[in-house]
């Protein structure tokens, strides 16, 4: 049984401990986080106010969870890793590239098992999507389309009124949100990406968009019925359910507890009266090493629903949607199509379509047997991924085309 500490409880850190405890493999003996709330999900873990109560003790579990928000990461990693904790890091790994270094170096120095939860490597979808390809299916892959769709409300869930909105406070939109992706198509093509081009700003969550008559909350305001972004509309139907989104909001989620937090807290403001500066829509245009070109979307500005790929090859195609696979054979001329059924759908209340489930087994499994093998990401390949959003952010703001020579922005 693999012992966990869990750093950081909230909407992930949570989720992550209690696939680990349904998995049957481990166990939380330790809880660091400032909220008692939070602290009282693990009743039998020791709790601590802060992460560095417990890194002050000699180590009390075999591996951590380190969930805090993004600016908080290095210095609990970095720590965990000295004192030989095994260790499980929510994306972003951390949000300036010489944290990022930081947190790499003292993985490897340490030797420890470390996970970064790009969960989307784990997914049955991609897994069987990932055979194809190797198969040679598809022939050499030429190009590829990538559709990052956020959802038009968990977009303004998460980047226009919540954690994420402000990148002085986190960090900017494509490194918070989809880092995920632009690791996800180095894993598909297997190639690292040599430059990149960018694209994007946010268009519509601006005061000036406010439409006449609005106020500075949804339970206030006489045109929220015809909002897209209506507060109400988009949590008081989940009264009474646990987990994410309500677990963000208050953790009284009955109608009245999800009212008075709409009524006082920040996920109850109108989306045009908000602080909010991140993007709400990004292109990425990829040159990879050897030629392949990818161009990925990322837009707030559609259903929550799986990411959507097509892949070129030189012997076929695949259009995927997160769920199906249709697999075009030039040669034959037939189409076939491979059925993954994912378990729950591309967002986070959903599992990320297994890859959270799969993620955390498979960073248990290596726990338990100190073997790396279904870990599908190194430490560099992490960081690397990571490289690619800080060019194309450097890409969008300054209009130029940025390279990356062994995996370092110039």
């Amino acid at each position: 049984m693999v012992t966990l500490a869990v750093v950081g409880a909230g909407s992930r850190g949570t989720s992550y401990a209690r696939h680990a405890i349904a998995a049957g493999g481990a166990t939380v003996v330790a809880v660091a986080d400032p909220l008692g709330s939070r602290r009282d999900r693990f009743p039998g873990a020791v709790p601590y106010a802060d992460w560095r109560e417990l890194a002050a003790l000699p180590r009390q579990a075999d591996a951590v969870v380190i969930a805090t928000q993004d600016r908080d990461h290095v210095e609990p990693a970095v720590r965990f890793a000295e004192l030989g904790y095994d260790i499980l890091l929510e994306k972003p790994m951390a949000v300036s590239e010489d944290d990022c270094r930081a947190i790499v170096a003292a993985a490897e120095r340490s030797g420890v098992v470390f996970a970064v939860c790009h969960v989307l490597r784990y997914t049955p979808y991609t897994r069987a999507l990932k055979t194809l390809i190797d198969a040679g299916r598809i022939g050499e892959i030429v190009s590829v389309q990538h559709l990052e769709p956020v959802g038009w409300w968990h977009h303004a869930h998460s980047y226009v009124r919540g954690n994420w909105r402000r990148a002085d406070e986190s960090t900017f939109m494509l490194l918070a949100k989809s880092c995920h992706d632009l690791d996800w198509l180095v894993h598909l093509t297997g190639r690292q990406v040599a430059r990149v081009s960018s694209f994007g700003g946010l268009h519509h969550f601006r005061p000036e968009n406010r439409p006449a008559g609005a106020a500075d909350r949804c339970l206030d305001c006489s045109v929220e019925p015809d909002c897209p972004y209506s507060a109400r509309r988009i949590y008081l139907p989940l009264a009474g359910e646990h987990g994410w989104p309500l677990s963000v909001l208050t953790d009284d989620v009955s109608e009245s507890g999800v009212l008075e937090a709409l009524r006082t807290g920040p996920y109850g403001r109108c989306v045009y009266a908000c602080d909010n500066d991140v993007v709400d829509h990004q292109v990425v245009n990829l040159e990879f090493e050897g030629g392949t070109t990818a161009s990925f979307t990322m837009t707030g500005f559609t259903p929550a629903q799986h990411r959507q790929t097509r892949i070129f090859g030189t012997r076929g195609s695949i259009d995927g949607d997160g769920d199906r696979l249709t697999v075009h054979d030039f040669v034959t001329g037939r189409s076939s199509v491979v059925e993954t059924r994912p378990g729950g759908d591309g967002t986070a209340r959903g599992g990320h379509g297994g890859g959270d489930e799969a993620l955390v087994e498979a960073f248990l499994t290596a726990v338990a047997t100190r073997d790396r093998t279904p870990i599908l990401s190194s430490p560099a390949e992490s960081l690397h991924s990571h490289l690619i959003a800080w060019a194309a952010e450097r890409s969008r703001l300054t209009g130029e085309t940025v390279s990356l020579k062994e995996g370092t922005p110039r």
